[in-house]
C-alpha cells in the first residue's frame, strides 16, 4: 500500500477556536489576568505531569515571574473561587476542576508539533501492506494509545456502497455462513440457522436469486426489493430457498453495518484509579464503548467537527463521568466526506499538546486509507 506522507496542517476549529500548527502563545481567556492565568497554566501543567496537587511554595520556584507565596495562595482562592481550582484534602495543594481544564484548553495551551521522523513513522506504520483494512484499523488504534498513553480508538463506518456478490456456504445440518462482497471488496461474513433438510440445492438457489438482482444496488436497497418481491410471491424460489433469502438478509440489519470501533490500550485507564467509585465508573466507560449506541454517537461528533475536539468529563453526552477527557477527530477522504473517527480517551491529566497533533496527523492518514 503506498502513500504519501499527509504535510503539516493546521488544526481547525474546536470548541470555538481556530488553532493555527503549530499554535503562537494564545490571549488570555476573559475574565483572567496574567498572574491568575500564569498560576492555572503551571497547576494544569504539573498536574498532566504528576497528577498530585500543587502547592504555592512549589509554584513560586516555578513560576516564570515573581510573586510570594503568600500573594499566589490568595490567587489560588480566587481562581478556586471561580470552580477552576479545587483542593483533594485538607492540604494546601489545589488540582484544575473539569471547568479548569476546559479554561486551559481553550485559552492556555500551548501545541507540540510531530517531527518529520514522526510523520513517516506513523505514515508506514499504517501503511504497511499485507494486512486487512480491520488489521489497519487495529494498528491505528494500537498506535495512538501507545503515543498517548491513553486508550486509542478508530471508528470506521461500514460501507453501505453496492452489494457485488453474495454466496450461501453449507456449514453442517442446520447452519449456512452468509458470504457477502461489497463493491469495494471488503468481505463481511454471518452465520444463520436454516430449515431442518434443507437440501445444497436449495442454498444455491438462493445465492443465485440474490446475485442476479444485485445489478449495483446497496443492501438497503436489495432487501427492499427482495422484501417486496417475497410479499407479493413473485420469487420464483421454493418455501425453503425463501427462508434462507429472508434469514441471509436479515443477519445485515441496519445497526448490524453501523460501523466498527476499534479500542486498544483501555488498561491504561486504570492506572491512576486508587478509590472504588473511580473503578466502577472506569468498567461502566468500558461497558459504554462496546455499545452499538457509543459508536452512532462517536460518528455524529465527528461529524459536526472540522478539527480536533476536546471533550473533558461529561462533555460529549458519550460518557457520564468525571476525571476522564476524549480527543477526537474526522477522518476525511480526499473528497471532504467523514470515513470515520479518530482519537483517545484518557485520564484528564493527559498531554493535550502531544495528544492534539497525533490525533490530528493519524486522522489524516486514516482518512487517506479509507477514502
Amino acid at each position: 500500500m503506498n502513500m504519501s506522507v499527509p504535510p503539516p496542517g493546521r488544526f481547525p476549529r474546536f470548541q470555538g477556536r481556530t488553532l493555527p500548527y503549530p499554535a503562537a502563545p494564545p490571549p488570555l481567556p476573559p475574565g483572567l489576568d496574567a498572574r491568575s492565568a500564569a498560576v492555572l497554566r503551571e497547576i494544569v501543567e504539573q498536574y498532566v505531569s504528576t497528577g498530585e496537587p500543587v502547592g504555592s511554595r512549589t509554584l513560586a520556584r516555578r513560576l516564570p515571574m515573581s510573586l510570594s507565596p503568600a500573594t499566589i495562595r490568595n490567587v489560588m482562592a480566587d481562581l478556586t473561587d471561580a470552580g477552576l481550582l479545587f483542593a483533594p484534602h485538607t492540604s494546601a495543594g489545589r488540582l484544575p476542576t473539569d471547568q479548569g481544564l476546559r479554561l486551559f484548553v481553550d485559552g492556555l495551551l500551548n501545541f507540540g508539533e510531530l517531527s518529520e521522523d514522526e510523520r513517516i513513522s506513523i505514515s508506514a506504520a499504517l501503511a504497511a501492506s499485507g494486512r486487512s483494512l480491520e488489521d489497519t484499523l487495529a494498528e491505528a488504534s494500537s498506535l495512538l494509545s501507545g503515543l498517548s498513553a491513553a486508550a486509542g480508538l478508530v471508528l470506521a463506518p461500514k460501507s453501505e456502497g453496492s452489494i457485488k456478490h453474495i454466496e450461501f456456504v453449507p456449514l453442517g445440518p442446520g447452519r449456512a455462513l452468509v458470504v457477502l462482497v461489497n463493491s469495494d471488496g471488503q468481505v463481511e461474513n454471518r452465520v444463520i440457522e436454516t430449515p431442518p433438510g434443507l437440501p445444497p440445492s436449495a442454498l444455491q438457489q438462493a445465492s443465485n436469486y440474490l446475485n442476479s438482482r444485485l445489478s449495483g444496488r446497496p443492501l438497503t436497497e436489495l432487501r427492499r426489493v427482495v422484501g417486496e418481491e417475497i410479499a407479493a410471491n413473485r420469487t420464483e424460489l421454493d418455501a425453503l430457498s425463501t427462508l434462507v433469502v429472508a434469514a441471509g438478509l436479515a443477519t445485515w440489519t441496519g445497526e448490524g453495518r453501523s460501523g466498527s470501533l476499534i479500542v486498544r490500550g483501555q488498561a491504561r485507564l486504570l492506572s491512576d484509579v486508587t478509590q472504588l467509585d473511580r473503578l466502577t465508573a472506569i468498567q461502566s466507560l468500558f461497558e459504554r464503548l462496546e455499545a452499538q449506541e457509543t459508536m452512532l454517537k462517536l460518528l455524529e461528533l465527528a461529524e459536526q467537527s472540522d478539527g480536533v475536539r476536546i471533550f473533558i468529563g461529561a462533555e460529549s453526552g458519550v460518557f457520564n463521568t468525571s476525571g476522564v477527557s476524549m480527543v477526537v477527530a474526522p477522518a476525511r477522504n480526499e473528497a471532504g466526506r467523514i470515513v470515520g473517527a479518530i482519537g483517545v480517551i484518557g485520564p484528564s491529566r493527559i498531554n493535550y499538546g502531544r495528544i492534539i497533533p497525533v490525533v490530528d496527523y493519524t486522522a489524516r492518514v486514516i482518512g487517506q486509507l479509507l477514502g
